[in-house]
């Protein structure tokens, strides 16, 4: 895992399974299938893989357990025509490739394919490629690291914890660097739908839209980044 300079996630576990950040008090993905909600909230949020046109780039904040890194390397298989991409993600509090190894074994289609991501996590490695797919992890504080990232992205995973255990993650600040770092009508997905989520993101930018959410959450969002014209 990364250089202990950087401050490791600490982790409980819930009695599913479920990791759950000790910092934050709020699990890394749902009792209900992980796995399938981020299939919902992520990838069919931002239209993908219909987008994944060659040198396509997905960016996230917040890495957790790689969970939405693996789906869409799955789904990137599923649709055969391997285009090359490039996933980067902002992660301030990396999890210890054991407990990442763990919590992914809740998913048996996922953990099957773990293994080359968690042999380049284990060494400390953050710059890697997935047999095609560029994978960048940038650890540290994201309302600092994503001002600096050179790139834009094509669709954005916003999938910090909830907005009222860790709201910094989605201070307005941070969600305008967002939009300054989309690609025209690049598009964003997260499993939240606080009013004041989507009027910020609606702020600096973007047309947001209320979608129907997974399992127990009625609803999410997800938006398009506005023509400035």
């Amino acid at each position: 895992m990364p250089s202990d300079q950087h401050q490791s996630a600490k982790i409980d576990w819930s009695p599913e399974g479920v990791p759950v950040s000790h910092r934050f008090d709020d699990p890394y993905f749902s009792i209900h299938n992980g796995l399938e909600e981020t299939r919902h909230v992520f990838l069919n949020g931002n239209d993908l893989p219909h987008r994944l046109n060659a040198g396509f780039q997905i960016a996230e904040l917040g890495f957790g357990t790689g969970l939405n890194l693996l789906a869409t390397w799955l789904m990137w298989h599923e649709d055969g025509r391997r285009k090359p991409l490039s996933f980067t993600s902002f992660e301030a509090f990396p999890m210890a490739a054991n407990d990442i190894q763990k919590a992914l074994e809740t998913f048996p289609e996922v953990a099957k394919i773990a293994r080359r991501f968690l042999d380049h996590w284990s060494q400390g490695e953050t710059n890697f490629d997935l047999a095609g797919l560029k994978v960048e992890i940038i650890i540290g504080d994201a309302n600092t690291t994503l001002r600096n990232w050179p790139h834009k992205a094509d669709a954005w995973f916003l999938d910090g914890f909830s907005p009222t255990k860790n709201p910094e993650l989605w201070r307005a600040d941070l969600l305008a660097e967002v939009a300054a770092h989309t690609n025209p009508n690049g598009t964003l997905a997260t499993y939240s739908a606080a009013g004041h989520i989507r009027r910020t993101l609606a702020n600096v930018g973007f047309s947001i839209d209320r979608a129907p959410g997974y399992g127990h959450k009625r609803h999410m969002s997800k938006g398009v980044l506005k023509d400035p014209a």
